[in-house]
């Protein structure tokens, strides 16, 4: 060794650098290659089990920074649960059915109408396919690890199998019924809707203000008198049947000046009527209550139709008149209180939104057209009297982002009413996180109504359903069963290539069928349905898995999608939840809080931060947002965590550069011989484990990130490793101060490592791979466990206290660094007149406090009430900086006045020389070379 080398001791020039965006990319083919993911399955066998289970994102499109925020938070979880003595495989899954899958194609010129039924769905079967590898190709390249060659697919034979038998157990149960009442319709697609389906946007409609003549007042009005009725949906006054009004509410008589006729409105609404009207000096001829006018009736505006006064809990005072127009066939109150008074469902609406011969004068007009002719012919009848726009809140086709309406049409539903209470309580016992999500599933199965399940396309799994001659359904478990079988077999491709005979058991009769002919279903399920059959067609099917799971992690609109669904289905045939905690994580908005779109130009992909950044930057990113709630992204947002996750590496950069030479198995210095510094940093870093590991298992990835990085820059970069570069660079390289140093920083090397993994898998692996542990990988390893030592709260309570000294002679530094007096703080010698408890502090600390302040020269002297008028007063101190006398020594860089004691080496200190000599004298032979 020359004696120039003895000036870089410990400056290894260290590999470990940035190119994520290439780097990344090579270890995820090594962990391929070797397995890793299999490889910590072996690992946990035996373990307790934990079990993630994956909400199927829908295969379609290339992934967006939602979908990394989902899948990369269930990685962190499964990755650290894995190391933490679980058993937790995670089989990520895809929705392959459903509508978007068929527009695509229509979008490709294909026509489902030209073609066979069968031939069409195997498009739908291969686009959503090609979906499915675009995607997993994606959430690969974010790190994720998982089962990826045997992934779930709502489309694979075994899950649909299963999927039918969820339904035939729900069946069985009584809880599947046909019925003809109000569904959401979707006219863009032409299929029934669930609630789940649907997005609400503000829109405005054309309402109005209208009359109808009383027909029978039941001796208390007469025919002069006329009821005033109000409608934001004038298309669906052709399919008026009745109003509804309120029992307990008062209605007033009233007659305006100028008018003949008399008109019956709520009372607390006369005057806001009135206004609307441009009725003047109203008089009231009479006041009688709701529940008097019940059975009444009137005539229809412009047909010859009696309208039923009904009774109604749903009618309000906060708009309109107190009077409802009721459609039976085209709302869902409107249909509960047409059933319950007796009234023919007329629904003269069809399946694109067009007005059927049931309503005269209208056939053929979609239903937006229809508004403006409906308004006409009242007006016509002089009847109608006011129109205005009004601005309300209506549901829309979250696919087709266009209006839905409500349509009365044979359909088949899952009964939520049949065993309501039974779903209730059973999210009793779900932990939601955050909290009031429990309140908001609660509420929303507490409020819905039943199930819609079936929906006109063809890309889906078949009802298993037939008809007897007489049109009676058959579904008994001897033919759900039969049919599951045959779809496990053949995939539900067969439902549409044999003929109803076929597909039933061998010699199945039927009373209902007595020459033995049957059809079947031509819906389809409703694709939640597909996805809320989850916990039988993945967890209950994979005998490695387990039911319920213990967590599902989804966005927060799950709440009525699959956190719903999968509720519902599994109390129906099982009792319980399919889930014993819920996450749930706000959506991904653009940096001014405006949802992302590619219309509006305001999408981040991650593939753009991948290429330009690397996929551990989205990771890190992912560790230090609120996902409780909306999460805002920008590209900004990106660079910031991009420097944060450049000082991480950087900072153990610096270690692995600082341990090269060090050898756990033959270097370590047990924790009773160590410098008092260095088993304070061991006892910050055990309280920084056990921090970490709480809030890992509290899926607060905040907390990690923030206690992590706090220590990284605090305990580490702005104290620890600081100095470290006297004992590190100068000491002789097997000097018990430098082993004690470099056993601490290879801990918190392996310790962090450890800690990272589930964040920065990639960047981890590449630390571990300069450790000298047993495990190949990190990834492999297990999380490190909390240590404790002896006296360890008196040595914090010693050293967080020298903190607070310390502290105040950093800005004492800085003060004089601002006055020129002195440049770098080795260029400073400080003198400290401490208060009695400071001294005895200083006195028993056991540290060289010199080179823990990285100062060249420290004098105690005297007491805080003797010092000079110019020194810096703090609480506990006063601190004198004054310029360091003598040289700058090129080893150490602390200015010394023992330069050149040692002739052989005369630009050194003298304790770099006693140093080099006495541990390299070969490189004093040489000579000191500039």
């Amino acid at each position: 060794m020359r004696v120039k080398d003895t000036l870089n001791l410990g400056k290894t020039k260290f590999p470990m650098r940035g190119n994520l965006p290439v780097r990344e990319a090579k270890w995820q083919k090594a962990w391929e290659e070797n397995k890793l993911y299999e490889k910590r399955q072996e690992l946990n066998e035996g373990k307790p089990t934990f079990i993630l289970h994956d909400g199927p994102p829908y295969a379609n499109g290339n992934i967006h920074i939602g979908h990394a925020l989902n899948k990369i938070s269930k990685d962190i979880i499964v990755r650290f649960k894995s190391m933490s003595g679980y058993r937790a495989p995670y089989v990520p899954g895809w929705d392959t059915h459903g509508l978007p899958i068929e527009q695509q194609l229509t979008k490709q010129g294909y026509d489902r109408k030209k073609m066979s039924t069968t031939e069409f769905r195997e498009l739908c079967r291969k686009y959503a396919l090609e979906q499915v590898e675009k995607q997993k190709t994606d959430f690969k390249r974010l790190g994720v690890s998982g089962e990826w060659d045997n992934p779930y697919v709502t489309l694979a034979p075994e899950f649909e199998a299963q999927e039918v038998r969820v339904f035939g157990e729900m069946a069985k149960k009584g809880y599947i019924y046909r019925g003809n009442k109000p569904i959401h319709w979707s006219p863009s697609s032409e299929s029934a809707l669930a609630e789940a389906e649907l997005e609400y946007k503000d829109i405005e409609s054309p309402s109005a203000y209208f009359a109808e003549q009383i027909i029978d007042g039941k001796g208390l009005l007469d025919n002069n008198t006329y009821f005033v009725v109000w409608t934001t949906t004038p298309w669906t006054i052709p399919a008026s049947e009745g109003v509804v009004v309120a029992a307990d509410y008062d209605y007033s008589v009233v007659q305006p000046a100028g008018e003949t006729r008399q008109f019956v409105v709520a009372t607390e609404l006369v005057a806001t009527v009135a206004e609307k009207a441009g009725w003047e000096d109203v008089q009231t001829v009479k006041t009688i209550k709701g529940k008097d006018m019940e059975r009444m009736t009137a005539r229809h505006p412009f047909y010859d139709r009696e309208l039923l006064v009904m009774l109604g809990d749903y009618v309000t005072l906060d708009s309109g008149t107190g009077l409802v127009h009721t459609a039976p066939g085209l709302g869902d109150d409107d249909y509960n209180t047409g059933k319950r008074y007796g009234l023919d469902i007329l629904s003269p609406v069809d399946a694109q939104g067009k007005l059927t011969a049931e309503a005269p004068g209208f056939e053929g007009l979609f239903y937006e057209e229809a508004n403006k002719l409906a308004l006409k012919k009242v007006s016509d009848a002089g009847l109608l009297l006011k129109q205005e726009p009004y601005l309300h809140s209506y549901p829309m086709d979250w696919r087709t982002k266009k209006p839905v309406i409500f349509r009365s049409t044979p359909q088949w539903f899952a009964s939520v009413d049949a065993f309501r209470d039974q779903i209730l309580a059973a999210i009793k016992e779900v932990k939601f996180l955050p909290g009031w999500g429990e309140t908001r599933l609660y509420n929303m199965i507490r409020d819905r109504g039943d199930w819609v399940i079936s929906r006109q396309r063809v890309w889906g799994v078949p009802l298993p359903i037939f008809y007897a001659e007489d049109g009676t359904a058959i579904i008994t478990p001897e033919t759900t069963n039969h049919v599951a079988d045959l779809f496990a077999k053949y995939g539900s491709n067969i439902w549409f290539d044999r003929e109803a005979k076929d597909l039933l058991p061998e010699g199945f009769t039927d009373e209902h069928s007595p020459n033995g002919q049957f059809t079947k279903e031509t819906d389809i399920m409703d694709v939640w349905f597909d996805s809320g059959s989850s916990h039988q067609g993945v967890l209950a099917e994979r005998d490695y898995l387990t039911y319920p799971a213990d967590l599902y992690l989804e966005g927060s609109d799950q709440y009525r999608g699959w956190f719903n669904s999968s509720l519902i289905t599994s109390v129906a045939v099982s009792g319980h939840a399919p889930y014993k905690q819920v996450i749930s994580q706000g959506f991904t908005m653009d940096k001014n809080g405006k949802k992302m779109s590619k219309s509006l130009g305001n999408v981040i992909s991650p593939e753009k931060v991948i290429k330009q950044m690397g996929a551990e930057i989205i990771r890190l990113w992912v560790s230090t947002v609120d996902t409780s709630a909306d999460v805002r992204v920008s590209m900004d947002g990106f660079k910031q965590v991009s420097d944060s996750y450049r000082k991480i590496r950087n900072t153990l950069r610096f270690m692995l550069a600082n341990t090269t030479d060090y050898d756990p198995k033959a270097n370590e210095v047990a924790y009773k011989d160590l410098q008092s510094v260095d088993k304070y940093l061991l006892v910050r870093l055990n309280q920084l484990k056990e921090t970490v590991l709480k809030a890992y298992n509290n899926y607060d990835f905040a907390t990690v990130y923030k206690v992590v990085n706090g220590f990284i820059i605090a305990d580490l970069s702005a104290l620890y490793l600081d100095f470290a570069k006297d004992v590190i660079y100068i000491e002789a390289e097997n000097d018990p101060k430098r082993r004690s140093m470099q056993t601490v920083m290879y801990q918190v090397l392996v310790v962090l490592a450890k800690l990272l993994t589930p964040i920065l898998p990639h960047t981890m692996e590449e630390v571990w791979s300069y450790l000298k542990e047993n495990d190949e990988y990190v990834q492999l390893a297990e999380m490190p466990e909390v240590d404790h030592f002896p006296n360890e709260a008196a040595l914090l309570d010693h050293w967080e206290s020298f903190m607070a000294v310390r502290s105040d002679v950093l800005k004492a530094l800085e003060e004089a660094r601002d006055a020129k007096v002195i440049g770098k703080s080795l260029e400073a010698k400080v003198i400290l007149y401490p208060t009695e408890p400071v001294k005895t502090l200083l006195n028993e600390l056991d540290a060289n406090v010199m080179q823990i302040l990285i100062v060249s020269g420290l004098e105690v002297k005297g007491d805080k009430a003797t010092a000079p008028t110019d020194a810096a007063v703090f609480d506990d101190v006063a601190v004198v900086v004054a310029h360091a006398p003598g040289e700058v020594c090129p080893r150490c860089r602390m200015t010394r006045t023992d330069i050149g004691v040692d002739a052989k080496l005369p630009r050194f200190c003298g304790r770099c020389a006693k140093i080099v000599e006495t541990h390299y004298p070969e490189a004093v032979s040489e000579g000191f070379d500039d």
